[in-house]
């Protein structure tokens, strides 16, 4: 039997909060992924601090206290699941929200899935598809083993 390789993915900030602070309904095919190795999430440095600095605001602390956690714990998952990557060169295509320039320039280079809910990356979709990047809203699985992601 041939060993399928890990799909890429790069998630952004709200749907690493989905899934370890707000534990959305919509994210446990993704987190058994990450936990089954099927995906191999890429991040740099600047997402795991833009993780960080999230993690204080007023509502997030509140939310993480109300599920017995503190910014460690998510801090803690990002380390064991994301792979650090260097910060990657900047796309030829440019996101409305800045903020967001860096997961669309790093799925660029990896012509990977970038998994995001934000509108101004969604609304970049087509355009990225042309380069072998896949902007999805939800996981639902991977490509090539049956299963898909919706939009």
């Amino acid at each position: 039997m041939t060993e399928v390789a890990p799909q890429t993915i790069v998630l952004d900030t709200n749907i690493v909060l989905d899934i370890w602070v707000y534990l959305d309904p919509a994210t446990p095919d993704l987190l058994e992924a990450l936990t089954s190795q099927r995906v191999d999430w890429v991040a740099t440095q600047a997402m795991r601090d833009e993780l960080a600095r999230v993690l204080t605001y007023p509502h997030i602390v509140a939310r993480m206290q109300k599920g017995g956690l503190v910014a460690e714990d998510v801090l803690a998952q990002f380390d064991r699941f994301a792979r650090l990557v260097p910060v990657a060169d900047k796309a030829h295509f440019v996101c409305k929200d800045l903020d967001d320039q860096k997961f669309i320039d790093l799925a660029c280079v990896y012509s990977c899935w970038l998994v995001s809910k934000d509108k101004a990356v969604l609304t970049m979709r087509n355009r990225l598809a042309r380069i072998g990047v896949s902007v999805v809203s939800r996981f639902a699985g991977l490509v090539g083993l049956g299963a898909r992601a919706n939009g």
